[in-house]
Order: structure tokens, then sequence, then C-alpha cells
């Protein structure tokens, strides 16, 4: 199994963030083919207090080639060019294998 993370940092304004988010990028990416589970994490702090980040959203799938073909469908490409529109200054993308 793999994922595809998303790792936010705080952006400038929470509630208009929160509310795209919820209300139009989520929805978007769970239309993308084989993905089997969207998992949101809200950041609240960190050992040392304070964190500079806000969510980490968690993709899972069967395999790479069923990320990878999530990704190039028409589904994947509209979840991305909104991820680019509403929150590219405060986005990393990352691969990862649960092992």
């Amino acid at each position: 199994m793999v994922k595809l993370i998303a790792i936010y940092k705080k952006p400038e304004n929470v509630e208009e963030f929160d509310k795209h988010y919820k209300e139009v990028h989520a929805p978007l990416a769970e239309k993308m083919p084989g993905l089997l589970k969207l998992e949101v994490n809200k950041i609240y702090g960190s050992p040392a207090g304070d964190s500079n980040l806000h969510l980490i959203a968690e993709m899972y799938f069967e395999t790479k080639e069923a990320l990878m073909n999530a990704l190039s469908s028409p589904e994947g490409k509209a979840a991305g060019k909104d991820l680019m529109g509403f929150a590219g200054k405060v986005v990393s993308m990352h691969f990862a294998e649960v092992v």
C-alpha cells in the first residue's frame, strides 16, 4: 500500500482555507479513481509547543501504479489544479510506502 501525503503549513487565512478544503478540495480529491481512503489530520502543536503546520492529508492507494493513474486521471488533474490555486504556497507533496 502507498500514500500521497500533503503537508500544509499554516495559511494566512485559516477560516477561508478550511472552508475551501472541506467544501471544494476534499470532495475533488475523493473522486480520484483507486483512492482507498482519505485521512485528514489537523495539527494542534508539537512536543516543543507551537507548530508551523496546519493539516496533513494522507491519500491511500493499493499500488504505486494506482496512485500514478489517479494523479493522471481527469479527477486527479482537477484536484491538482485546485490545490495549486488555493494552497500552492503552503503545501508540499510526498509519496510514501506503508511498511
